[in-house]
């Protein structure tokens, strides 16, 4: 089974953690880089192949993964020269399979991607998206007001639910050879674009451990936290 790991942003949102070094080989727990614990992970659902989409600080990466042989599994890497956002990278891999997965490189999950990756592949989807139900608070008071502006509900601070992608997808090669090759591409693009050709979408719910590790205090979270998931998940 193939993986793509996009791994080729800044981390602007990490800083100062990721000043010398990319967001994938920050620490968490002090103790291994959060693409170890993917590689790992990925490693033990079946995927015996993994290919790095990177651009910034790549040498870095290229340097700690390497050719994958010390986890038993194959790395290789598609180099961008600019950015590409998150599904154009995917355009430069020019051997992708029929189906394969897509994710995040600095995800703290448990998450069993072997599972998620077949139901993808026997479902027949274009896209399969792995989402979580997030709350959302407001710190206002909510007005419902119908067409003369007349205020026909209210509520205080309500709390809203939403299902957020989690940064991991199953996609089939078709939506790939759809697109222009080395085009900036966002998954926004693919979802508002796939829905209005008809490609089939799927949302997988998640109640698992999820935890994106975008922001100082998402990593702090992660370095308070990391010993005891790495117990429970037998790493």
């Amino acid at each position: 089974m193939r993986a793509i790991i996009l791994a080729g942003g800044k981390g602007t949102r990490l800083k100062p953690y990721t000043i010398t070094l990319p967001k994938p080989l920050v620490p968490v727990g002090g103790e291994v880089p959060i693409i170890e614990v993917i590689i790992q992970q990925l490693g033990k659902a079946g995927f015996d192949h993994l290919t790095f989409a990177v651009n910034h600080k790549a040498n870095l990466i290229k340097a700690f993964c390497g050719d994958g042989s010390q986890w038993g599994l194959r790395i290789d890497y598609s180099q961008e020269s600019q950015p590409l956002s998150t599904i154009g990278p995917l355009t430069l891999i020019p051997d992708l399979p029929e189906n394969f997965l897509v994710m995040n490189g600095d995800l703290l999950c448990n998450l069993d991607y072997g599972a998620f990756f077949r139901h993808h592949v026997a479902s027949g989807n274009d896209v399969t998206v792995s989402t979580y139900k997030r709350k959302v608070n407001s710190d206002f008071g909510v007005l419902t007001l119908d067409g003369a502006g007349r205020v026909t509900s209210f509520k205080e601070k309500p709390v809203f639910d939403f299902d957020v992608s989690m940064g991991i997808y199953g996609i089939n090669r078709s939506v790939v050879d759809r697109l222009r090759q080395g085009m900036p591409y966002g998954f926004d693009n693919l979802m508002v674009d796939g829905i209005q050709n008809g490609l089939r979408l799927e949302g997988v719910p998640f109640s698992g451990y999820w935890l994106d590790i975008g922001r100082p205090e998402d990593y702090d979270i992660a370095n308070q936290e990391f010993g005891r998931l790495k117990a429970e998940w037998g790493l």
